[in-house]
């Protein structure tokens, strides 16, 4: 039997993350597109090479992007919406930009989560005159400058057609198929000329398939590989799936293609049952994804090595690969920087890097394990160190929280506030965050390193308040935030402070474009050590008479957004986190601080992805966010804010998280929003983002007042909020002024016209 590695994928962003540095400088014009292509190269060939040198038989190429993998092959076949037209007479890489971040004259296209990571993807958007074309093989010229300048024969990695289409916007659901069969005519394209060029295996990624797919839907990917089979007849595809077990297994392994790629990590049992029962086609390839893609902990491997033997002895003539459940790129890249943490944590722990080496060990204990023995032992005795320091926990939750309501509902809880805040209709607020200057940032690091005192590092950070605070007043803002100069992170920050939690000193991750984040990781029980956030608070409530929220973050969003033990039930995780932010609360109402935001814009994204699975988890993460927030004081007003809400989709789950004011991230979905509340009855506070923080671009006072009034007419006038759709922390200070400047305005005139008119 033939016994080969491989990865779908690797991190981009680089050890340093030059990656990063690189895109940034572009975009502020420190150099021109020549350069620019000329480091990206250069990051692109070294990410190459070292995958070359860690043994893996099969190298993945064409999963580099300058931005985002589903961008690329939107603009690869001319999916570019007519707002950025006017882009196309300047040159590609521009418009490919513009579409990502938006531009003077248009704004950025929709970003939101891809599936159940933490990585976001840009949206493409079909038109009715799309005109299909290839403009440019993207995955071929990464195979042949990997063939060219390092001598690898890669494996090309594209999204595949049935994922893309589901993930687009912007066709009616009936247009589906249509649109299908123009997409298919653009992938022969591209997969016939890799397989000239000499291609010996393409992976189509297809993660779309471990969603709940109906009959109907099998029958539609049945007819997608069979018409690419005779499209493109010679062509080997290897049909990737990833994050779950797949929907129709028999069908699925039985499609044309040369291999079929499962995730035998999450929900690993059904993939091994389904293959015990149903066994697996003799002419193709089983590719097993057995190390751990989307988090950090070292593979017991010797529960791998059971799998694949047990799997290997049932199909004996079969041609297997071993490899990542999913790309690396959801992954830290290597170990090799994370000095500060203790031994016994690190012993339990593998990036991006460690991963690959994992592989190499694997492969070689199913080969000749004599060859690998002292590194495998060595391997299996830090796993086996790691479990003995940090024992699961025997702590008994379950159950505690489902009765956490506040003691008033909300419509007299309404009525209390408003006497206490005294606020105008249409309050105006932002969601939390301002400008990360470079000064705070140094200023940071310094601190954490010793060499500022802790008197001036505060100091700084007070004199930011005082700064924004001022602003803020400045700007006629209703309800202020103290911007959270002293964060790093929404979640890193907190993982710095709770017991239970470690952070890394480089073990970031791509979270959107440039952004990278450093996911905290979660080792231990998590409890409370003291107050986190109630000195900052604190000092910007003293510094006016408006009221300052206090901000934290969600239990359920600082659980998805961390490295979490992966054999502790998630729930039982949150439960912990949220005992500790009750305390969290206590301090800040103890303080003065009476109106807080416990932020859970990652509760959908933690939704598992098949249907039947969602409804237990949206009962214990709304049970997490209710155990936080349900002591607290009647007049004391609780906050939070989603990212990417479909809100009709999870409504009610929303409405028992009894906060009193939501704020949700819609900007670029606004519309869709606004057709949910002409059927559903939202009946406490919301903000519907009026504009997208994600862009640089300032919007005008006549769009966001076209947004409230939009609003507005399903949605009553006392109960709504005014607010940006995130925090402003990626943005600069003159745009965010002139942003929440013509926010406010427009609130004004909005304000008039509630007052003239009881319908708009």
């Amino acid at each position: 039997m033939e016994l080969k590695t491989s990865v779908q994928g690797y991190p981009r962003i680089g050890e340093e993350r030059e990656w990063k540095r690189t895109l940034e400088s572009y975009w502020k014009k420190e150099f021109d597109q020549s350069t620019f292509q000329v480091k990206m190269k250069d990051i692109r060939l070294d990410r190459l090479k070292k995958l070359k040198q860690s043994d893996l038989d099969i190298i993945p190429v064409g999963d580099f992007s300058y931005y985002d993998h589903m961008l690329d092959t939107a603009t690869m076949f001319g999916l570019i919406p007519n707002r950025f037209k006017h882009q196309a007479e300047s040159n590609s890489l521009d418009l490919y930009f513009a579409m990502a971040r938006g531009s003077k004259n248009a704004e950025a296209c929709e970003m939101t989560k891809w599936y159940n990571t933490n990585y976001h993807y840009i949206v493409p958007e079909f038109e009715n005159d799309w005109v299909p074309k290839l403009t440019e093989n993207k995955p071929l010229n990464a195979f042949l400058e990997a063939k060219e300048e390092l001598n690898i024969n890669g494996k090309p990695v594209i999204i595949g057609p049935y994922s893309f289409l589901s993930l687009s916007k912007g066709y009616p659901k009936e247009k589906f198929s249509y649109y299908l069969d123009i997409l298919l005519t653009l992938y022969a394209k591209v997969i016939g000329q890799l397989t000239e060029a000499g291609a010996d295996l393409i992976q189509i990624d297809e993660p779309h398939l471990v969603t709940s797919l109906t009959d109907d839907d099998i029958e539609i990917v049945k007819d997608i590989y069979e018409k690419l089979a005779d499209l493109v007849p010679n062509s080997k595809i290897l049909l990737q799936t990833y994050f779950d077990s797949v929907s129709h297994y028999e069908q699925i392994v039985h499609l044309p293609v040369a291999g079929i790629g499962l995730d035998m990590v999450y929900d690993k049992e059904k993939h091994v049952q389904y293959i015990k029962d149903f066994g697996f086609p003799n002419d193709k390839i089983l590719s097993l994804g057995c190390i751990d893609g989307k988090n950090i902990w070292k593979t017991d491997l010797n529960n791998s090595f059971s799998i694949v033997k047990g799997i290997r002895e049932y199909l004996p003539n079969h041609q297997l690969h071993l490899q990542s459940s999913c790309s690396l790129l959801h992954s830290p890249v290597s170990l090799g920087k994370e000095k500060a943490l203790n031994d016994n944590l690190v012993n339990g722990l593998a990036f991006a890097d460690e991963k690959l080496e994992e592989l190499r060990l694997l492969k070689g204990a199913l080969t000749d394990k004599d060859k690998v023995l002292r590194d495998w032992e060595e391997h299996q005795q830090k796993v086996d160190l790691f479990k003995d320091k940090y024992q699961r926990s025997n702590d008994k939750r379950e159950g505690k929280i489902a009765q956490s309501y506040r003691s008033l509902p909300f419509s007299e809880r309404h009525t209390i506030q408003q006497k206490k805040w005294q606020l105008p209709i249409l309050p105006t607020t932002t969601i939390g965050s301002f400008p990360q200057t470079l000064d705070m940032r140094k200023a940071r690091t310094s601190y954490r390193r010793g060499e500022l005192t802790e008197e001036t590092y505060q100091g700084m950070v007070e004199e930011k308040i005082q700064r924004w605070i001022t602003i803020q007043e400045s700007l006629g803002l209703d309800v202020f935030v103290h911007g959270e100069f002293e964060r790093n992170d929404m979640v890193e920050y907190f993982g710095e402070k709770l017991n239970g939690f470690a952070v890394t000193t480089n073990g970031w991750v791509q979270s959107y474009g440039s952004r990278c984040v450093k996911p905290p990781v979660i080792y231990a029980d998590v409890t409370f050590d003291k107050p986190m956030t109630v000195r900052e608070s604190a000092y910007a409530q003293s510094l006016t008479d408006k009221p300052v929220k206090g901000m934290l973050t969600g239990p359920v969003t600082i659980l998805n957004w961390s490295f979490e033990r992966n054999d502790i039930p998630a729930k039982a995780v949150a439960d912990q986190i949220a005992e500790a932010l009750t305390s969290e609360i206590y301090h800040l109402e103890q303080s003065g601080v009476e109106m807080i935001q416990v932020d859970e814009p990652a509760l959908r994204e933690g939704l598992p992805l098949k249907v039947e699975n969602q409804a237990e988890y949206l009962k214990w993460a709304v049970e997490s966010f209710r155990s936080a927030t349900y002591k607290v004081k009647d007049t004391t007003q609780i906050h939070t804010h989603m990212c990417y809400s479909e809100f009709h989709e999870m409504i009610d789950s929303i409405k028992d998280m009894d906060a009193d004011v939501i704020s949700i991230e819609t900007s670029k979905s606004h519309g869709k929003l606004i057709r949910v509340f002409e059927t559903n009855v939202y009946d406490k506070g919301i903000g519907l983002g009026v504009y997208d923080i994600h862009s640089p671009r300032i919007p005008k006072v006549e769009e966001m007042s076209k947004v409230i009034e939009e609003s507005l007419g399903v949605l009553p006038p006392f109960l709504f909020w005014v607010n940006p759709d995130c925090g402003l922390k990626t943005r600069t200070e003159d745009e965010t002024v002139s942003a929440l400047k013509n926010m406010v305005e427009a609130t004004h005139l909005m304000r008039e016209k509630v007052k003239s008119s009881v319908k708009i």
